[in-house]
C-alpha cells in the first residue's frame, strides 16, 4: 500500500443556499456538485456557479464524457447535462447507503462509506461487476478514494495521492486537509 499526503490546490465556496455538498465531478469545462435538491455547475477558474439543474442530488456525481450520473437515495440516475432530464435509472448497489460515485474504465464506481466497499457497476444494467473491500471508510470522487468526511457547502480540489490506479488531481466534496492520507 502506498501512502501520500493530500495537497490542497484550492477550496471553493461556501455557495449561497448550499449547506452540504454530496458529490462532485468535472466535465472538462465545469465542475458539477450535488446539493440535495439541485445539481450545480461552477466555473473552476472563477469558482462562480454558472447553472443548476432542479434534480434530486443526494450523494455521488459522475460524468462519462456525455452524461451525468447522480445517486438519488437507492438508485443512480443518468441525466442529460443540458436539460436535467432523467434518461435512465439503475439500482444503487448499497440500496441507499451509497456515498460516492466515479466514472472509470467505462463503468461506474460506487463507494459505500460505512461498509468500506467500492463497487464497480455496469452503467446500463446496474449489475455489480466486482467489489473492492477496504479497511477504511470510503467515498469515491473522480476515480480517487478518500478517507475523509463531507464538506459543509464547499468543494475542494486536491492532489489526492494514489487513486485506484494512478496519481490523480481530484475534485471532491471531501475535506482533504494537508497531511490526510490517501491510499491505493
Amino acid at each position: 500500500m502506498k501512502r501520500a499526503a493530500a495537497e490542497i490546490i484550492r477550496e471553493y465556496g461556501p455557495f449561497p443556499g448550499v449547506d452540504q455538498v454530496g458529490g462532485v465531478t468535472y466535465d472538462g469545462e465545469r465542475v458539477w456538485f450535488a446539493s440535495g435538491g439541485t445539481l450545480n455547475a461552477m466555473d473552476p477558474v472563477s469558482g462562480q456557479p454558472v447553472r443548476s439543474l432542479d434534480v434530486a442530488a443526494h450523494a455521488g456525481t459522475a460524468f462519462d464524457g456525455e452524461h451525468l450520473f447522480q445517486i438519488v437515495e437507492d438508485r443512480i440516475q443518468k441525466l442529460d447535462p443540458q436539460t436535467g432530464k432523467v434518461l435512465a435509472t439503475i439500482p444503487a448497489p448499497g440500496g441507499g447507503a451509497d456515498s460516492g460515485l466515479a466514472w472509470a474504465e467505462g463503468t461506474l464506481w460506487v463507494g459505500q462509506y460505512r461498509e468500506r466497499k467500492i463497487h464497480q457497476v455496469d452503467p446500463h444494467t446496474g449489475t455489480v461487476l466486482r467489489t473492492i473491500d477496504s479497511n477504511r471508510f470510503v467515498t469515491v470522487s473522480r476515480g480517487s478514494t478518500a478517507n475523509s468526511g463531507t464538506a459543509h457547502g464547499k468543494v475542494t480540489r486536491a492532489r489526492c495521492g494514489e487513486s485506484i490506479r494512478t496519481m490523480a488531481t481530484c475534485w471532491s466534496s471531501s475535506r482533504c486537509p494537508p497531511g490526510s492520507v490517501y491510499q491505493d
